[in-house]
């Protein structure tokens, strides 16, 4: 049974990349594209935010001014929604892919009357660009168009399947939370999420369920209800 109607996934740039690291892996990219596309089918409206670690990150490099080395991720990830757009589109879904700021032809610029025309159409929208504003992670991004365009969770599909009290990298024994407060990652300052996405959340009541991406079907398990990640409540 389906626990949501409208969701936000956030995927990581480096789950684009598979094994490579770096970059697109197309077989791992087409099974993702294959779960949304039976989302669609079963009526789930998909949003999608992609991280740009596959390229880059804001810190890579200590002789580049922030402002532009966020510039620069923004753009990593205007490269990845429209990748995985079109991955999208090959196994038969419609999409579109918006930005906060002019990208050519390439994009269109977000409002939510044109997320929730489109949604309403069955197309998979994808926010590219961030917030538009240096010094706001994707995290953070992901939190503002979740509540935004009133979705009814955010989909957090990560490398580990779920969140722990410890490494399990490097701890065996870390202990796995099938669920947590988000006023617990603010108030510890977890690193569960960006900070600021965190509070947002908690401010604005938008609850987060983070999973691991690799695990089969975990996308429509996840709204399926038989997730076996972490439930993050606002409650």
């Amino acid at each position: 049974m389906q626990r949501y109607k409208r969701v936000l996934l956030k995927l990581s740039g480096e789950a684009l990349a598979g094994d490579k690291g770096t970059g697109f892996d197309e077989a791992t990219c087409i099974p993702v594209a294959e779960q949304i596309r039976q989302l669609v089918k079963d009526g789930v409206e998909v949003a999608i935010v992609i991280g740009g670690g596959n390229f880059w990150r804001g810190r890579s490099s200590e002789n580049i001014d922030r402002t532009k080395a966020d510039q620069i991720g923004m753009m990593a990830t205007v490269m990845n929604c429209i990748y995985m757009s079109e991955i999208c589109r090959s196994v038969g879904l419609s999409t579109q892919v918006l930005t906060p700021f002019e990208c050519g032809s390439f994009t269109k610029l977000f409002s939510k009357d044109r997320v929730n025309k489109y949604l309403s159409k069955g197309m998979v929208v994808f926010f590219a660009g961030g917030t538009g504003h240096p010094y706001f992670s994707t995290d953070t991004a992901t939190a503002l168009r979740a509540i935004e365009i009133d979705a009814d969770v955010i989909l957090a599909a990560k490398s580990i399947d779920g969140v722990y009290d410890s490494d399990p990298a490097v701890n065996p024994d870390a202990k796995k939370y099938d669920t947590m407060k988000m006023s617990d990652i603010v108030d510890q300052k977890l690193g569960v999420v960006d900070l600021a996405a965190a509070v947002l959340c908690m401010e604005n009541r938008m609850p987060m369920y983070i999973f691991g991406l690799n695990e089969e079907n975990s996308i429509i398990n996840t709204v399926n209800g038989a997730g076996t990640g972490t439930d993050i409540t606002v409650e």
